[in-house]
């Protein structure tokens, strides 16, 4: 039987989230080989994201299913109250099975989803709020420019040739020094960056605001309710799935672009930032392929790793 009555029912004023959420996941199973520094990279990547951010926020991260130190870690970042909203999974449900809770459950109309090994520069997210805001029907905006697949964003120019304020200009805008620093991040080999850097660059000017085409699910801004409409996302190909969030919000008719300044970084898995400098010569593209590079020989070695990474990893949560 309830004795007394709930104080809480007298309250008049309750606390409203801020406008924006930042939405961060996370997932470091164990800390040595491939993670042995993921610890060092959240931690700088949470805090060059509250130091450098511009506009008020709530921080909202979901782990997925992580080792106990990187939750210990989290949780004392909860109890300082650097991080907002915290959620725990005891298993890693995937990236997509992950969005399917945190972007729901995120409760700004503006959602800024990123990876765990992003590095964040000033302005990040003022900037970005700022091409959200000024551009209509935006579905994504990624916080630096760099190429994406053409395919992925004619949305983008089917909405340009429509809209007399908004230009279109083809060439070689983008510092290539930026190109190079971001694919060096995610491990492109010199000869993919210089195809890379031969690509021309596609801009887009409105309202006196550059931006280029396309946009990506590592790091983005979104409006909540466009998310909604893509959500929950299909698990029975997670990680196909995710993938597939580029190519339907370009299909409804969004925009996906990027901001005209680099803000972000992949850190990927080593709080070293890339250097610019080449260490060798840009090489021209391969006329004969390595034997590792044959379907028939790659195929069952990539089988092979991803089984000793399984046996590995499986071994580590016993």
């Amino acid at each position: 039987m309830r004795k007394g009555q709930n104080p809480v029912k007298q309250l008049q004023t309750v606390s409203k989230p801020q406008r924006v959420t930042v939405a961060v996941l996370n997932h470091i199973p164990f800390l040595d080989g491939f993670y042995a520094q993921m610890l060092d990279v959240l931690q700088l990547s949470l805090s060059t994201l509250r130091q450098n951010a511009g506009l008020d926020f709530d921080l909202l991260v979901y782990d997925n299913g992580s080792c106990k130190q990187a939750r210990d870690f989290l949780l004392a970042e909860y109890e300082k109250g650097n991080i907002q909203s915290l959620i725990l999974s005891d298993r890693n449900m995937g990236k997509g099975g992950a969005w399917n809770v945190m972007l729901q459950a995120a409760p700004g109309e503006i959602i800024a989803y990123a990876d765990n090994d992003v590095f964040y520069h000033p302005g990040w997210l003022r900037e970005s709020v700022k091409v959200l805001e000024t551009y209509p029907n935006v579905g994504m905006v990624t916080s630096r420019p760099f190429h994406t697949k053409p395919e992925l964003y004619s949305a983008d120019l089917d909405w340009a040739r429509k809209t007399p304020e908004a230009s279109v200009e083809r060439g070689f805008f983008i510092d290539r020094d930026w190109m190079r620093e971001f694919w060096l991040s995610v491990g492109r080999s010199e000869e993919e960056i210089a195809l890379d850097q031969a690509v021309e660059d596609v801009r887009l000017t409105y309202k006196g605001l550059v931006t280029y085409c396309g946009a990506s699910h590592w790091q983005f801004l979104a409006w909540k309710k466009v998310l909604q409409e893509f959500l929950p996302i299909d698990l029975s190909r997670p990680l196909g799935q995710v993938l597939k969030l580029d190519e339907m919000i370009n299909q409804q008719g969004y925009l996906r672009l990027m901001t005209a300044q680099p803000f972000t970084m992949n850190l990927s898995n080593s709080v070293a930032l890339p250097s610019n400098e080449p260490t060798r010569p840009a090489a021209q593209p391969r006329t004969r392929k390595r034997l590792a590079d044959f379907p028939v020989v790659k195929s069952p070695l990539m089988r092979l790793y991803n089984a000793i990474f399984k046996l590995y990893y499986d071994d580590k949560k016993r």
